[in-house]
C-alpha cells in the first residue's frame, strides 16, 4: 500500500486530490511497463522523450521535484507539473502550482467538475508520463488533505 503524506498549499508540495468520494487514478504500472519496454529495446527513446515545448517550459519553471532520477536518461531529476481541465477553463487547461490555486480555480469554475492531471517530466531529455489524475468537484474547498504521493 502506498504511503500517505500531508498536503499543504506551499510551493514545492505535491498536489492532493480532494478528500471524499472519487479518489485518484495512479499510472505507476503503465509507467513501469513503458520504462521496461524502452530499456528492452521494444520502444524507441525518441517515442517517449517527446514532451511538448510548453510542458518542458512549465517543468523548468514551476515543476515540483519528485526526488527521483529520470528513468530514461538516468541523468536528471524528474519533476511533476499539474494542469486543470474543465468546462470553464481554456481548451489547453491551466497549469497550477499549489492546492490553494486549485481551490481558487474550483471556486471560480462556472460549471462541472475539474480534472487535475499530474505529469512526470524530465526537463533534460523530454521524458513525460501521466503520473496521476483526480477530480476536483465544482466549487469545492479542500483545505488540507492527505494524498498518495507515489
Amino acid at each position: 500500500m502506498a504511503s500517505l503524506v500531508a498536503m499543504s498549499s506551499k510551493p514545492g508540495a505535491p498536489l492532493a486530490p480532494p478528500s471524499g468520494p472519487g479518489g485518484q487514478i495512479d499510472y505507476r504500472l503503465a509507467r513501469r511497463r513503458l520504462v521496461d519496454a524502452v530499456r528492452g529495446g521494444r520502444v524507441a527513446r525518441l517515442d517517449v522523450c517527446d514532451a511538448h515545448p510548453e510542458l518542458l517550459r512549465a517543468a523548468r519553471n514551476v515543476g515540483t521535484a519528485l526526488g527521483e532520477t529520470c528513468p530514461i536518461c538516468e541523468d536528471a531529476p524528474v519533476v511533476l507539473v499539474s494542469y486543470l481541465f474543465g468546462p470553464s477553463l481554456p481548451a489547453s487547461g491551466r497549469c497550477v502550482t499549489s492546492t490553494a490555486e486549485i481551490d481558487r480555480v474550483a471556486q471560480g469554475a462556472r460549471s462541472g467538475p475539474l480534472t487535475c492531471y499530474v505529469v512526470e517530466v524530465c526537463p533534460a531529455c523530454g521524458w513525460n508520463h501521466l503520473h496521476r489524475n483526480f477530480l476536483v468537484p465544482h466549487g469545492a474547498r479542500r483545505g488540507r488533505a492527505a494524498a498518495t504521493r507515489r
